[in-house]
């Protein structure tokens, strides 16, 4: 059997996706008892960055070479132009949730998150780790490198 108090490894390379099912992950990383580590190898942007951020303190990771991405929320809505108000308050409501998951996982303020994601915003895993968005970056040990 395994060990239910082990921490679960979130290896993460994704250019995002949908909010809603990205939501679903943040709450269940939430809600599971195991610490939940996440490593980004390669890219995380848009919701994937979110969940990057949602690791356990002190077990938010990037390799060297990965890049990390942030942007306000996307989405599209066709039909009533009633319907298409109603979809667009629903983004606005998304966004504000997700920028209030980033203030928390991030220490920055609300004003800051809102400016650095009106567009596109890009860190390499230094700028990550200065963020708030990860705690380390993962190298291999000096003494076993060969």
């Amino acid at each position: 059997r395994e060990d239910p108090d082990k921490d679960i490894q979130l290896f993460i390379n994704s250019p995002g996706g949908v909010i809603a099912s990205g939501l679903a992950i943040y709450d269940t990383m939430n809600l599971i008892k195991p610490d939940v580590s996440t490593i980004c190898i390669g890219m995380t942007a848009s919701m994937a960055t979110v969940l990057l951020s949602a690791g356990a303190r002190g077990k938010r990771f990037a390799l060297p070479n990965s890049t990390i991405h942030m942007h306000q929320a996307l989405g599209g809505a066709q039909g009533q132009a009633s319907d298409i108000e109603i979809a667009a308050r629903e983004i606005m409501r998304l966004q504000d949730l997700i920028r209030g998951i980033l203030v928390s996982n991030t220490g920055q303020t609300l004003d800051k998150i809102i400016h650095d994601t009106d567009r596109d915003f890009y860190l390499n895993p230094q700028q990550a780790v200065e963020y708030g968005l990860i705690d380390e970056i993962l190298t291999k040990p000096e003494e076993t490198k060969k």
